[in-house]
């Protein structure tokens, strides 16, 4: 079992920026991916950005050049640094970790969740 939590979220306006955070813990296994998605009002859960334990990251397009995904692996801790946010940056921003059902395991993987925060862009 693995536990996520998020924190960081708030209200901002346009063009400010929030920090996000989430703290892991239990069975994490050395080589996994930890990554951040939100999910808008109406609109279903999207990929913002992801980063691997060997620190390769990959983002959406539309954070692409604002946000930036960091993570220290032996505290098994991640943030998502969010610069000139926008209204349509507006969600529920949920922390992810993905990793091998077991480490000896051909492929099959898990997901964890973490409960989320709101990020409300506005002005």
């Amino acid at each position: 079992q693995v536990q996520l939590v998020e924190s960081g979220g708030g209200l901002v306006q346009p063009g400010e920026s929030l920090r996000l955070s989430c703290a892991a813990s239990g069975s994490i296994f050395s080589s996994n991916t930890m990554g951040w998605y939100r999910q808008a009002p109406g609109k279903e859960r999207e990929l913002v950005a992801t980063i691997t334990s060997g620190g390769t990251t990959n983002y959406a397009g539309s954070v692409k050049g604002r946000f930036t995904i960091s993570r220290d692996n032996a505290k098994n801790t991640m943030w998502l640094q969010m610069n000139n946010l926008k209204p349509e940056d507006t969600a529920v921003y949920y922390c992810n970790l993905r990793q091998r059902r077991n480490p000896g395991a051909w492929y099959a993987t898990v997901d964890y969740w973490g409960q989320g925060t709101q990020v409300t862009v506005s002005s």
